[in-house]
């Protein structure tokens, strides 16, 4: 058996480019001497672990933080429940486990948010994880910790894949496989972070990896 954890937002679903603007307006709102691009650049250049902490890398310690997730966490969900789950997912998502492989996600993003979005759009995983600060649980050693125990796996039998820096960062780290979903990066951008990462363009292209 091998399993395949899967990052979400920008992965499983293309909520990125409107994530990032929302993020771009908030950050310029509450701090108008970074333009709404460079905002947006950093929020991008930061993606790949909750707001809350991206925010901190960008504004460490600010007073205006918390005002400035507040915004991003209750605006972004306005269009978040408009997406869907485009077929090359449903594909892949469905031949993994069809073959025998396990299928979990590991987010950034909240556990009842996306646990509501899996249930409208009738898609099965094996697993769902996301954010839970109170608990210290979030994507990285603490998810993979608890997907290989709960499995019995071992790392040699896990691949995670993402669309961020840092989640090739995480999975690096951390000692598995990873595959990166270009979009935000491009290969090069992954390649240079680290030499031997593998990227696809579609999600589909990870049945023949």
């Amino acid at each position: 058996m091998k399993a395949y954890l899967f990052d979400f937002d920008g992965t499983l679903v293309d909520t990125m480019e409107g994530f990032a603007d929302i993020a771009g307006f908030a950050i310029n709102r509450d701090h108008p001497e970074m333009s709404f691009e460079e905002a947006r650049h950093n929020y991008i250049q930061t993606s790949g672990v909750p707001f809350c902490q991206q925010i901190e890398i960008i504004f460490p310690n600010h007073p205006a933080n918390a005002g400035t997730v507040e915004y991003f966490e209750k605006t972004k969900i306005e269009g978040f429940f408009g997406q869907k789950f485009h077929d090359d997912v449903r594909f892949a998502i469905n031949s993994l486990r069809q073959r025998g492989d396990l299928a979990g996600v590991s987010s950034g993003n909240f556990p009842d948010l996306i646990n509501q979005f899996v249930e409208k759009e009738k898609l099965e995983f094996d697993i769902v994880m996301g954010f839970e600060a109170e608990k210290g649980f979030e994507k990285g050693k603490p998810h993979f910790d608890f997907f290989l125990e709960k499995f019995g796996l071992d790392k040699k039998d896990l691949t995670f894949v993402g669309d961020s820096l840092k989640d090739s960062d995480k999975a690096f780290e951390y000692g598995i496989d990873f595959i990166g979903v270009c979009g935000l990066f491009s290969h090069e951008q992954f390649e240079a972070r680290h030499a031997n990462a593998k990227t696809v363009q579609n999600i589909k292209e990870i049945l023949s990896i």
